[in-house]
């Protein structure tokens, strides 16, 4: 199995050096990711890791999706971040819940990168309460549903095909049964995309509001049970957080990249400034800071693979690499000095990247608050 996994990740690594490593700077510059690149991720057959060969996929698992987006993540931070949200967020999740009838309409195409995948969950006034504050709804007609409201932060969403839209569904009061999840396409009509949001880092992974007035949902568009969204929510929440976690592994492995030839390079008082004790103190921390989150995340993924889903491990493994990530995206720039602070050097880059990992997906004082509840009320035995 290992050896497989292996030889995956040469292949993406082949990938990624020939296809997005050489774009990553234009990416962020020109804050777009050409359509070109979906295709080629299609070509390549990176685009459905986790779905069935029926469909177009890979059937690899979890591990491997882990892999592919940490490697595409060293190469671009933008690109993996974007793939994640299509291959895993929308992908994944529409195989698992959708119908039949579905899965034949749009997976394949996902898998091919002809379709490029969104989820929209978040609003202007509905963040980290998404479903005590959501105001966008849809009720419930003869052969439709009628969406109204607005839709914030849809990563994908200026170039999305394909888009899990959650709205509500039944008053508050039902609690975690008042939303439904929708399939959003091209062909329906009466809705629109915002302008793309200009960003620190992510760029060229777009991010907009859509906009719903009246619009009307075919009812085979309905993903999952009705008012039963938020299972089709949580269930993608645990697999988004840990292959959100890769991110920050790839991005971390990048500054490794670009920091050890440097200190190897470059001399002051007569010698290299990697043989100074505090900079070999700041390859420590960076170093170890990578590979416990690389094991961490590997571990839980090979769980995931076993059937064991683990939802404090999931929001941990995000937790954990991306306030390490940070920290060693910054010693990163320190180490580099000056050249580390312009523009023209990767580590800007990195550092303006990596951060949206403590924020989206759920922010790092969500995934604490997580992390502590379940801890709280777990078996005395499992823990």
């Amino acid at each position: 199995m290992m050896s497989e996994l292996q030889w995956f990740r040469d292949e993406v690594r082949a990938f990624c050096e020939q296809n997005v490593a050489p774009l990553a700077k234009q990416i962020d510059e020109e804050d777009n990711i050409p359509r070109s690149l979906w295709n080629a991720l299609g070509d390549a057959g990176l685009l459905g890791i986790t779905i069935p060969e029926k469909y177009g996929g890979r059937n690899l698992g979890y591990l491997a999706h882990i892999i592919a987006v940490e490697e595409l993540s060293r190469a671009s931070g933008t690109v993996g971040f974007a793939y994640a949200d299509h291959s895993n967020i929308c992908l994944n999740n529409l195989y698992i819940h959708g119908t039949e009838d579905q899965r034949e309409r749009y997976v394949r195409k996902l898998c091919s990168g002809e379709f490029i995948g969104a989820l929209s969950m978040s609003e202007p006034d509905a963040g980290s309460d998404v479903v005590g504050s959501m105001k966008c709804h849809a009720e419930k007609k003869s052969d439709h549903w009628l969406a109204s409201g607005t839709k914030k932060w849809c990563t994908n969403g200026n170039c999305a095909d394909v888009i899990i839209v959650y709205m509500r569904t039944a008053d508050v009061s039902a609690g975690a049964h008042c939303m439904t999840a929708f399939l959003l396409d091209n062909t329906i009509e009466n809705w629109q995309r915002g302008e793309k949001e200009n960003k620190l880092g992510m760029r060229g992974a777009d991010n907009c509001e859509l906009y719903f007035d009246n619009t009307q949902i075919p009812l085979n568009n309905q993903l999952g049970e009705e008012n039963e969204g938020v299972k089709v929510l949580m269930s993608g929440l645990d697999t988004e957080r840990l292959l959100l976690a890769a991110g920050p592994v790839g991005i971390m492995q990048s500054a490794m990249d670009l920091v050890l030839p440097y200190v190897r390079e470059r001399k002051q008082f007569g010698k290299p400034v990697g043989q100074f004790e505090l900079m070999q103190a700041k390859l420590a921390k960076m170093y170890t800071a990578l590979q416990t989150a690389r094991a961490f995340v590997y571990k839980t993924a090979m769980e995931f693979d076993q059937g064991n889903i683990s939802r404090i491990n999931a929001a941990s493994c995000a937790y954990y690499a991306s306030h390490v990530g940070v920290k060693v995206a910054l010693e990163a720039i320190q180490s580099l000095g000056g050249i580390g602070y312009m523009n023209h050097c990767d580590a800007g880059r990195f550092l303006r990247d990596i951060k949206i990992y403590e924020i989206g997906g759920g922010t790092n004082e969500i995934r604490q608050m997580l992390i502590g509840r379940e801890l709280f009320n777990a078996d005395p035995e499992w823990y």
